[in-house]
């Protein structure tokens, strides 16, 4: 899975806006830190957009077999009315 905790660093050239480079600098930004947690945010968001767009026919037929059949096991559940589908224990 996606984990990038522990990792190396490795040097890269970057070509950013000069202003905001230059008013992060003022403020004492460490660059290297703000850059490598969005980009870590930006490559997790998307991996899970991608995720989630390969798989959406599996997960298509399995809500559908959820609003069908319910959830496997919820009648035994001791919490809780509902089946699993919306539906209400009788």
């Amino acid at each position: 899975m996606l984990n990038f905790e522990n990792s190396t660093k490795k040097a890269t050239n970057l070509s950013l806006n000069a202003k905001v480079l230059e008013a992060a600098r003022n403020m004492g930004m460490n660059l290297s830190q703000t850059v490598d947690t969005l980009l870590a945010e930006e490559v997790k968001r998307r991996y899970w957009e991608k995720w989630n767009e390969d798989n959406k026919e599996a997960i298509a037929a399995y809500n559908e077999r959820v609003a069908t059949d319910g959830i496997w096991g919820a009648k035994y559940r001791t919490f809780g009315k509902s089946l699993g589908d919306g539906r209400e224990e009788s």
